[in-house]
């Protein structure tokens, strides 16, 4: 037979059938590719899921059993209080509240623990007042938002000052450290002062100690935040030393007519009005005589 006959062409088109047939029986097909590959798709998600739900702040938020007694508490006094401004597991709220993840126990201390918070309208700065909650009920709030997302804590063991007696130099320290640090804002006398935008700080003549180290911890408002990176725990209790003894004392080094201790501003607009009218008076008395 030849070639071009029909017969001469089936075996080798017989072989090639069979060979073609061969190679295609070992790839897989489009379908099962697919499906490998939405397999590992899902895998993959289960496992970012995973996680992320054993290390994200507050995945465990929705169930009370992760929360100590003392957070579950502080969650009811949340759900009833807080809820509306910072939102559900202290997400926030867009224009009401912001999210109080991270904040830390410290934050809650300081903005409840001196009345600021619940605040009562939206200003550039919250006021202190009346606290609405007591310091068991604050330590509550706090315990929840500490365990919800973390962030700085106060001292365990609740020293916020320098013992005098063992560290004499505690307090020379700390006033150096609060004129370096502090004055610019709170003023050499610790009697607080203007900021813009309508902001102020605050006096400091009737803060705790547990306060003031909440806020430096913290940085509240237009406060910077300094923590242990910028200030040591020991010279925060020295600052708190000096500003509890030196400044808060009923003693103070301007003497009797001490105006305030609102710094040279106020002095030196004081010194200037009396002593141009002591001259004024002077002047128009030589004047006369001669």
């Amino acid at each position: 037979m030849t070639s071009g006959s029909p017969a001469g062409r089936w075996p080798r088109s017989r072989g090639l059938g069979r060979g073609v047939f061969t190679r295609r029986r070992g790839v897989p097909s489009r379908a099962r590719r697919r499906l490998g590959a939405a397999v590992r798709m899902l895998a993959a998600l289960a496992l970012a899921g995973g996680v992320y739900t054993a290390f994200a702040p507050g995945a465990f938020a929705d169930d009370p059993t992760q929360l100590s007694a003392t957070a579950q508490q502080g969650k009811e006094l949340y759900d009833n209080s807080c809820i509306v401004c910072h939102g559900r597991d202290a997400q926030g709220v867009v224009g009401r509240g912001p999210s109080l993840i991270g904040s830390g126990s410290a934050a809650v201390e300081f903005q409840v623990g001196t009345g600021r918070m619940p605040a009562t309208r939206q200003d550039a700065q919250a006021e202190k007042k009346k606290p609405a909650f007591d310091k068991t009920q604050t330590k509550q709030l706090a315990q929840y938002i500490q365990e919800l997302g973390g962030g700085p804590e106060l001292p365990k063991d609740g020293v916020y000052t320098e013992d005098l007696n063992q560290n004499p130099d505690a307090l020379a320290r700390g006033g150096e450290l609060f004129r370096v640090n502090c004055t610019s804002c709170h003023g050499f006398g610790g009697a607080g002062g203007a900021l813009s935008s309508g902001k102020y700080a605050p006096s400091l003549h009737d803060a705790t100690p547990e306060h003031i180290y909440a806020a430096m911890l913290t940085g509240p408002q237009s406060m910077p935040v300094f923590g242990d990176n910028e200030l040591t725990p020991e010279q925060k209790r020295e600052i708190i030393t000096y500003i509890t003894v030196q400044l808060q004392q009923d003693k103070d080094p301007g003497g009797l007519f001490n105006l305030g201790r609102y710094g040279p501003v106020t002095e030196g607009l004081a010194i200037f009005g009396i002593g141009i009218t002591i001259l004024v008076f002077t002047a128009l008395w030589i004047a006369g005589k001669s």
